[in-house]
């Protein structure tokens, strides 16, 4: 299921943020975490089984668009199906509101989820 981020989580969330390409850099990771935590429109989930396995983050642009900016699911866990998940849900708690779609970073992962729909 999907937690909302708290501050409580801060190293688990950087962690699961650093399994991603562009947020290797402990700086550019500190920065990230800081927006989520301080921009109204930068949300952060991670996705809680037993243990929290995977992260996925969001901006709120133009109050149209909920753009998927972060996916990244624990290595030991991956093609489980979490990230699918995690992205369904984002889905079905935006969509009444916004429309949901992916930045370039996180756009082919989620035209993947997308096609495996009728699965």
């Amino acid at each position: 299921m999907l937690i909302r981020y708290k501050k409580n989580l801060e190293k688990i969330a950087m962690g699961l943020l650093s399994f991603m390409p562009e947020e290797k850099d402990v700086k550019k990771l500190q920065q990230t975490i800081k927006e989520y935590e301080t921009n109204p429109d930068w949300h952060l989930y991670l996705w809680k089984d037993e243990d929290i396995l995977g992260a996925i983050g969001l901006r709120i642009e133009d109050g149209i668009n909920a753009v998927i900016q972060h996916i990244s699911v624990n290595p030991s866990h991956r093609n489980a199906g979490i990230g699918k998940k995690m992205v369904n849900e984002v889905n079905r708690l935006y969509n009444d509101k916004f429309a949901v779609c992916a930045d370039d970073v996180t756009q082919q992962f989620y035209n993947k989820c997308d096609e495996n729909e009728d699965e």
